[in-house]
């Protein structure tokens, strides 16, 4: 690094120099004329001396800035990326032809390779690509890396990642090193991804050559596999729901496949295929039956043929959860309404919700007992004796005020709130979300976006409200924040019930989606006030449950519980404990956090398997105890592709100005990068200003000067 300093003047003019010299030389002239003791030498060096020190002084003054340049070479960077993915290991080029007559044999990992032997191709490039770093000595800086859904430093040999994303992988190393000096980038990978987006896109961000190191094998092999399942995670109780398999051959021309599907060991379908090309690609339809209720395991195979690559390919496992028929939602209306659909809308965005949207006067068709919740929307008086029964049921009731609503009958058919009006006009009105509210929990998001959307219209009067603390949405009137409610939600005598004082949710739909191109808040603002409304009264008090029902593997197990007092509040004071339990008899304890009013537990990662759990806590005197079960579903997706894609590889290098090398060509690295003129050593210079008042060494000179001085006239006798 190279330092230099110079002084330069801000607004002030460099004249002012010659003024401060004079001035010096002036004050040291009126100092040293008059005493004639002093020797003409000494006379002359303190006047110079002095002149010099009150010169500085006055030049301090004027505040010039000292400009500091210095200039830090950058050694250029040469960044190492191997591919760690299980598919480097499991699809590798033979290191030498077999034997004629010679079998492959399988490897651990379920791959074949030659029975000759010798090194593994990733292996024997890592310790090439090692050596690279001692050939290209200290002109380099040379960068190691590994990747397969992420980055990670260093080379290694363990060849054991699940998935495989390049373009993640390099956005990641892009952003780590941006405005630095990245000469080359060497990527060693077969080119195979399952995860994230086409790697040449993100490639084209770096603004250096790519050397890319071919790996693996071009040449199609002899394989049968399921490349993809494509299902609903979900199905009702009592259908019949579809999965489509797409089965792939290579190298298997005139082969029968034999795909089978099993549960609990049982298998309950079974197809022959026939394959009629070296290249063959089907999607197979299979029609399964949800007859029992929960998470269902299929275990979905094709039988292996002789002298197949890999056999680990051959299976996929998926999950299927069968819930009850969904619950059932009636909607009732006078007359038609734009907020009609956008009720509905909202609501069976939530799987497990069907609504029934029906006019009065269609009521008799209806049968009300079939529905879990009843939403009475803007019901004129002319209520009749059907709807004053639903009144009376103990099914749960969501009020809807509006401009249509005979306000006398809505405040004698619910006591949560009472409206006062004295002249029938509507007003607009703002929700603003209450802060006390603790029945149920709307994201920090939806809140903000409910505040930020167009007014409802409400009836013009006093609001009065029988439960404190039931109100989620306030009323705020232009920027006056109300007491007065907008949305209730309640309780009658054990029957829930909810209260909606405004009209015109189709401007909240249309406005959320403009703004933010989607109905997020809205639908989550519906799914948790009919969630809240259907949920029984004499709920479990203690419920732990999986943030889902299936876990990827390698991906972190996170359970949620909720404890709730005798008044259904939700408290997380006591600890909640729970012991998990594998198929394989492992057993994990673990101790939930408190996140908000709720608990939290994030596991890790677990092995692949079936687990039960069962969670525990006390409160006060009463113990509770929950129980479920969920999945560490294995992924295979390494083992779906076995041909590597050279030409990704080609192309990446070649848009970048790099070359596609083989592993035998590793050692002409060194020498490509030497001979590279756009790699090269960059010389940064950076500029720093700053008042010369801050820089010490000035005080130390003045400090010194003004010493010398006086040992001068001390030893002179002048002091």
């Amino acid at each position: 690094m190279q330092l230099l300093f110079s002084i330069t003047w801000g607004t002030v003019s460099g004249w002012w120099v010659p003024v401060c010299i004079v001035l010096g030389l002036l004050y040291a002239w009126l100092l040293y004329r008059q005493p004639v003791s002093l020797d003409n030498k000494f006379r002359y060096w303190l006047f110079a001396i002095r002149a010099i020190v009150v010169s500085i002084i006055a030049l301090i003054l004027l505040s010039p800035l000292v400009k500091s340049v210095s200039h830090n070479p950058q050694k250029p960077l040469v960044l190492i990326l191997e591919d760690n993915s299980q598919s480097i290991e499991m699809f590798q080029a033979p290191s030498k032809s077999p034997p004629v007559g010679a079998t492959l044999k399988e490897t651990a990992g379920g791959a074949k390779v030659s029975p000759t032997g010798g090194d593994l191709e990733g292996a024997k490039v890592v310790d090439d690509l090692s050596r690279l770093k001692k050939e290209l000595g200290n002109e380099y800086d040379v960068q190691e890396f590994h990747f397969n859904r992420d980055l990670a430093d260093g080379l290694t040999k363990t060849f054991n990642g699940k998935q495989t994303d390049i373009s993640n992988t390099l956005h990641q190393l892009n952003a780590r090193f941006v405005n630095q000096n990245i000469g080359v980038l060497i990527l060693a990978t077969d080119g195979l991804y399952n995860e994230g987006n086409d790697p040449q896109y993100e490639a084209k961000n770096f603004k250096t050559s790519i050397y890319t190191i071919a790996l693996g094998d071009t040449v199609p092999k002899r394989d049968l596999l399921i490349g993809n399942i494509n299902y609903n995670k979900t199905a009702f109780l009592g259908n019949d729901f579809i999965i489509e398999v797409l089965a792939e051959a290579y190298q298997s021309k005139a082969e029968t496949m034999h795909l089978s599907v099993t549960e609990d060991g049982k298998q309950i379908s079974t197809q022959n295929i026939a394959v009629n090309s070296n290249t063959f690609h089907t999607v197979v339809p299979i029609k399964l039956n949800a007859d029992k209720k929960g998470l269902r395991k299929f275990d979905i195979s094709i039988a292996p043929v002789k002298n197949e690559i890999s056999s680990q390919n051959n299976s996929e496992t998926i999950y299927v959860e069968v819930l009850d028929a969904k619950e059932k939602v009636l909607l009732l209306y006078d007359s038609p309404h734009p907020d009609i659909s956008v009720i509905r809308q909202s609501i069976e965005s939530n799987k497990n919700y069907e609504v029934k949207a029906s006019l009065l006067s269609e009521l008799s068709s209806v049968k009300p007992g079939d529905y879990s919740l009843i939403i009475l929307y803007q019901l004129s008086s002319n209520i009749n004796e059907t709807v004053k029964n639903l009144v009376k049921s103990k099914v749960p009731i969501w009020y809807m005020a509006g401009a249509q609503t005979d306000l006398q009958d809505f405040n004698n058919e619910q006591k949560l709130i009472t409206i006062s009006v004295g002249k029938p006009e509507m007003q607009e009105v703002f929700a603003q979300p209450a802060i006390d509210f603790t029945d149920f929990t709307l994201s920090d998001s939806s809140r903000k976006k409910i505040t930020a959307l167009p007014p409802l219209l409400a009836p013009y009067g006093s609001y009065s409200s029988a439960v404190a603390g039931g109100t989620i949405l306030k009323q705020r009137i232009g920027s006056v924040e109300t007491t007065y409610p907008l949305l209730s939600f309640g309780d009658d005598d054990g029957r829930r019930i909810g209260v909606l004082t405004g009209e015109g949710l189709w401007r909240w739909q249309l406005a959320e989606f403009q703004t933010y191109g989607n109905h997020h808040s809205l639908e989550e603002l519906f799914s948790q006030a009919v969630q809240y409304l259907t949920a029984n009264a004499n709920k479990q008090r203690f419920t732990v449950y999986p943030a889902k029902n299936v876990f990827d593997e390698g991906e972190n197990v996170i359970m949620n519980a909720e404890l709730y007092n005798d008044a259904l509040e939700l408290i997380n004071i006591p600890d909640v404990k729970i012991d998990l339990k594998s198929n394989s008899g492992k057993n994990y304890s673990f101790l939930f956090t408190r996140i908000g009013q709720s608990y939290q537990l994030d596991a890790g990662t677990l092995p692949t398997g079936e687990y039960s759990y069962t969670a525990t806590t006390t409160n006060g005197i009463k113990q509770f105890n929950a129980k479920g079960q969920f999945m560490v579903k294995a992924l295979n997706l390494e083992s779906r592709q076995s041909a590597a894609n050279f030409q990704l590889l080609n192309t990446i290098a070649k848009q970048s100005g790099g070359e596609m090398l083989q592993p035998s060509q590793i050692s002409r690295l060194a020498n490509l990068i030497r001979k590279n003129e756009n790699i090269k050593t960059v010389v940064y210079e950076d500029k720093h200003y700053s008042d010369i008042i801050d820089v010490k060494w000035v005080f130390v000179l003045i400090l010194g000067l003004l010493s010398i001085e006086w040992f001068l006239r001390k030893r002179e006798g002048e002091v």
